[in-house]
């Protein structure tokens, strides 16, 4: 086994020679959309032939933590094992790209300290390339939820804003100290969030120039009101109202090209009990949390039965699920939103779709969706 010591320092010493090399728009532009799915290796071992491969580009393995000011392997053993399970399927599809996803909600805690010296991000730069060429994966998606705020309990500094952008150039750096070793090219990407507040903690015109992809993650959206949380397009005439359009026109807005933007896809769906029956319980206020599930839990025994009845917001291009019986609200995607987001995407020339996450739809009702939509595109 390599010694991941020594790779650290090995690309730390690289990293001081290796010339910063932008991503532009012409080299991510891709023959065909980028479809990539995170799967939650931190759940445990990965069974690799529930995963279909032939419908994806990339995978991005979720979550790498960070420790010390370094990428983390927190469950190592399960991890490495992963790892040498989802390399194999490389022998299916042999474009596939496996990316390891840094942070998340609950492992962002520890990106404001790791990147806030030149000292620091070059030591976790270095780290990070250490697990790609130790593993033999493909690139490092940055999952930082959020620069310069609180989200889940996490250290965050104003700082952060510039940083953020200095973290890319130090791991497009270390990316290419493992190819001037391998020869291979290796992706930079991130998953963002999908609403202005993000852009504003960020210097994103700056930051996609390193970047191969951003990942919008236009989920999650509804919070103490039952509204959409995945939705395409606003249903309300409040500008300010969160949607995947949105997020597209305000990330291009603030620098990044179209053909960098991923859409993301929810295979999971939110739930809250409502307040009132009105409007088939769409914007009431939730009073207490209810379950949801994945979008095949939800296809095979909620939808149409027990009282769940399926609506659909033309304005929105987006489904939910009411029981006025219960109060119980469930906002999701399916397949005919699914669809729709597919076709924004090839209508407006953005970079593909992501979804979260891979086990919510086993049956992958979704997936063969997305692959009939963006097929030949």
């Amino acid at each position: 086994m390599v010694n991941i010591s020594k790779l650290f320092l090995l690309f730390s010493i690289l990293l001081i020679s290796c010339g910063t090399n932008k991503v532009t728009n012409q080299n991510v532009a891709a023959k065909r959309y980028a479809v990539i799915g995170y799967v939650a290796g931190y759940k445990g071992l990965i069974k690799p032939e529930s995963i279909d491969v032939a419908k994806l580009t990339h995978i991005n393995y979720a979550f790498v933590d960070i420790k010390d000011n370094r990428a983390w392997l927190h469950h190592e053993k399960t991890d490495t094992t992963n790892f040498r399970l989802l390399n194999q399927l490389k022998k299916i599809n042999n474009g596939l790209r496996i990316m390891i996803s840094i942070g998340g909600w609950s492992w962002s805690k520890n990106f404001s300290d790791a990147v806030l010296t030149d000292t620091s991000r070059n030591a976790f730069a270095s780290s990070a390339a250490a697990i790609i060429h130790q593993h033999k994966l493909d690139g490092v998606d940055i999952d930082w939820e959020y620069p310069n705020m609180r989200g889940d309990g996490n250290v965050f500094r104003p700082e952060d804003k510039q940083n953020y952008t200095l973290m890319f150039a130090a791991l497009r750096h270390a990316l290419d100290s493992i190819t001037s070793i391998t020869g291979q090219r290796y992706q930079l990407t991130t998953a963002v969030g999908g609403f202005a507040g993000f852009i504003q903690q960020t210097e994103m015109a700056k930051a996609q120039e390193y970047l191969d992809y951003v990942n919008l993650m236009t989920y999650d959206y509804s919070w103490g009101l039952a509204g959409h949380h995945t939705n395409l397009f606003a249903s309300t005439g409040n500008p300010n109202e969160n949607s995947a359009d949105k997020a597209v026109r305000d990330f291009m807005a603030a620098g990044v090209p179209a053909s960098k933007l991923v859409v993301g896809m929810a295979f999971y769906g939110r739930a809250g009990i409502v307040e009132s029956t009105k409007e088939n319980g769409l914007n009431q206020k939730i009073v207490s949390p209810a379950k949801a599930g994945g979008f095949t839990f939800l296809k095979d025994s909620v939808i149409g039965m027990n009282g769940f009845v399926r609506h659909w917001d033309d304005k929105a291009k987006a489904p939910y699920l009411f029981n006025e019986n219960t109060r119980h609200f469930i906002s999701y995607d399916d397949e005919e939103s699914i669809k729709l987001k597919c076709n924004y995407v090839d209508q407006n020339h953005l970079g593909g779709v992501m979804f979260w996450e891979y086990s919510s739809d086993p049956k992958e009702y979704l997936l063969k969706v997305v692959n009939e939509a963006l097929k030949g595109k």
